[in-house]
């Protein structure tokens, strides 16, 4: 249950004054549907103005307060073409320009009689010979009105909110906060010399607080790693199995190379782990190509030699089909039964695998989330492998344990490498295992940068590589033409290159229906269609040996990260690959070191460690990507300063201070349910 503290803050939008229907729409787009929501709606930036008895005190381009008197009223000779100007003079005589484009006029109109002094708000500049305000910010009859405004912060909108009416209702919500118990560390709290939680909040929509918001940050991050550490803690304490294989199956492989140091350290690592009977749960790590299935069949081969069954969890149909094809090949010597388990599946085949689950002769199940359905039920299933550990929460980990007789081993992958300094934010729970070493013979890609104006260049050499038999990607970033002109859309790239190359052509992206899409893919993946346009839906899992070049249109527009997944679909088979990144004409310093980057390394941890850097306080890497941002308030900076202290100060909790049950851990409690971190509440019995 949320502790009755937060219910103020836990209240609809609606409860707010001057909230209707129609307003709601908006706040919705942002996400402010509760009370607390707006609280934690920072200011993206604060307007710092100052005023001045005459515009001879201002400099162009400052931010001013000042008294104007209008004296005439100018409208465009085409109106709704020009601007609408109003020329105002201050008390030394100045004339300064109040300038209006659009429907903007009609209120100039009414806030700028002529003859009466008003007090304007808003940025000097200079048109010709002549000073003048664009659009100004505010317009008051008293200077009094301006004083809060000096200092005036600026909050992200939506279509049909404003600056005055969302600073309103943030005010309003400011007003709810209650006094909540200190859950930091007192001496964290001491050496850091934050203010209180209340406190806080008020100081960070007032102006550039950084210890404000430092201290706001922080919560988040001690929520994060304190339910990540619960989870931990919980599955330690759980009862689970321990699988010990004796290496029959394994000893039976016979794989066409030879593994990496980095697989069978991370083997032994998992088998480590399997041998515990608290249940496993580990990330796997691997940069793209690194022998991530082997090693989660090897994982695999161990719960079926121990006697389990196991698990293969994919987040789309086309790599669940993918791995399901890999695992059976290659676990063909050993005799065990792999299946697979898809929405698809209907009627008798569906029936025959639910009765192979539980019977216990199918050994390993690869599938979507539909086998951790309801109807789904196994013999005894002692391992569960994640694979793009991203595209799943912790709370659909946590809903995987109740599959088992006992709680499963857990195994999850991602093939987007993490800087060090963020696995700790993103998986605190589990213990790490890295691949970060390639299988010996594996071809460089060479990387190129083309400029977007050679496209019909492309587009020929990509006709004279289809020639040769081989394959390739053409990928793009958005699915339909945007109002952005000059983005590549994959349905206009489709629809030319198929008037080019015919039937050859196949479209995959996310909007198509999932039968449509898996068709077009298996004739990809068959040999029977030659060039694949696709989205990024594409980035992870698709393994087309034969597929050798890769086409990546509007390349700036893309995070290093994807880039180099994307980069990743080619290079897998013997023939020499390569990558090229059309890129548009107006690139960014930061657009040209990505690309510079890309041609310069296939090291995919390097790229995220440089990527953290070139995206400086901006989003945390992949997240974007995947859809799941982990952090509201914290930003990249404050995630590198803050979280070993956060992590730190959710340890001492735990192992020293008592836990939820401790006055700091009933503190603590209430921060989890506050960042909506309540899963790791409720493992705890009574939770």
């Amino acid at each position: 249950m949320r502790p009755d503290a937060l219910n103020p803050l836990f209240a609809e939008t609606q409860t707010l004054d001057g909230v209707g229907p129609k307003l709601m729409k908006p706040l919705e787009k942002l996400g402010l549907t509760r009370v607390r929501d707006l609280a934690y709606h920072l200011p993206e930036r604060f307007v710092t103005r100052r005023a001045v008895a005459n515009l001879d005190e201002a400099g162009e381009g400052e931010q001013v307060i000042v008294a104007l008197t209008p004296t005439e009223h100018r409208a465009a000779r085409n109106p709704g073409r020009g601007p609408y100007r109003v020329l105002a003079q201050d008390e030394a005589g100045n004339i300064c320009a109040l300038t209006y484009f659009g429907r903007a006029s009609y209120t100039a109109k009414k806030q700028l009689p002529v003859g009466e002094k008003r007090w304007v708000a808003g940025r000097l500049d200079r048109y010709g010979d002549m000073l003048q305000i664009v659009h100004p910010d505010h317009i008051e009859e008293e200077s009094s009105a301006h004083l809060a405004r000096l200092n005036e912060p600026v909050y992200r909108l939506s279509e049909g909110l404003t600056q005055p009416r969302v600073a309103g209702l943030v005010a309003q919500a400011l007003d709810r906060m209650p006094e909540l118990p200190e859950w930091i560390e007192p001496g964290q709290f001491e050496r850091a010399g934050w203010p209180n939680w209340r406190d806080a909040l008020h100081l960070a929509h007032k102006g550039e607080h950084e210890q404000a918001r430092d201290r706001l940050a922080y919560d988040e991050l001690l929520a994060n790693s304190l339910a990540l550490l619960l989870v931990k803690a919980e599955g330690r304490r759980r009862k689970g199995q321990a699988l010990k294989g004796d290496g029959s199956l394994r000893g039976k492989l016979d794989l066409p190379f030879e593994m990496t140091a980095a697989q069978k350290r991370s083997i032994a690592e998992i088998e480590g782990d399997l041998h515990q009977e608290a249940p496993m749960l580990r990330l796997l790590q691997g940069d793209v190509g690194a022998g991530k299935t082997v090693v989660a069949l090897a994982a695999m081969l161990i719960a079926v030699e121990a006697g389990r069954q196991a698990a293969m969890l994919a987040p789309t149909e086309i790599l669940a089909r993918q791995h399901f094809e890999t695992l059976r090949t290659m676990a063909a010597p050993t005799g065990i039964e792999v299946a697979i388990l898809t929405g698809r599946a209907k009627g008798r085949e569906r029936e025959g695998i639910l009765m192979g689950l539980l019977d216990g002769s199918i050994d390993i199940l690869v599938g979507t989330h539909s086998i951790f359905q309801d109807t789904v039920n196994y013999k005894d299933l002692g391992l569960v492998v994640i694979d793009e550990q991203h595209r799943f929460g912790v709370q659909q980990r946590l809903a995987l344990a109740g599959k088992g007789k006992r709680a499963p081993h857990t195994l999850a992958m991602t093939a987007t490498p993490i800087p060090r300094s963020l696995t700790l934010a993103q998986y605190g729970e589990m213990d790490v295992s890295r691949l970060d070493e390639l299988p010996p013979g594996r071809q460089a890609i060479e990387t190129l940068v083309v400029s977007q104006e050679r496209v019909d260049d492309v587009v020929a050499g990509v006709e004279r590589h289809l020639e040769t038999g081989q394959q390739a990607y053409w990928v793009c970033p958005m699915v339909r033409d945007s109002e952005i002109a000059d983005i590549a859309a994959a349905e206009a790239r489709y629809a030319s290159l198929k008037e080019r190359f015919g039937d050859d052509v196949v479209l995959v992206h996310g909007q198509l229906r999932s039968e449509i899409k898996d068709a077009n893919m298996e004739r990809f993946a068959g040999g029977d269609a030659k060039l694949l346009i696709a989205t990024t839906v594409i980035e992870v899992g698709v393994d087309v040996p034969s597929a050798t070049l890769m086409v990546i249109e509007q390349a700036e527009r893309f995070g290093l990260a994807q880039l180099h997944q994307l980069r990743g679909r080619v290079g897998r088979g013997s023939e020499k690959s390569r990558c090229l990144l059309l890129r548009g004409n107006e690139l960014s310093e930061t657009g040209k070191k990505r690309l510079a980057l890309m041609r310069e390394t296939q090291d995919g941890f390097r790229i995220a460690e440089e990527d953290l850097e070139l995206r400086g306080g901006g989003e945390l890497l992949g997240t974007r990507q995947s859809g799941e941002a982990a952090f509201n308030i914290a930003n990249l900076e404050q995630v590198q300063k803050l979280l070993p202290a956060a992590h730190a100060d959710a340890r001492l909790l735990i192992e020293r201070d008592g836990g939820l049950t401790s006055d700091r851990g009933e503190a603590a409690r209430i921060l989890l349910y506050l960042f909506e971190r309540d899963w790791g509440v409720q493992l705890l019995r009574g939770g």
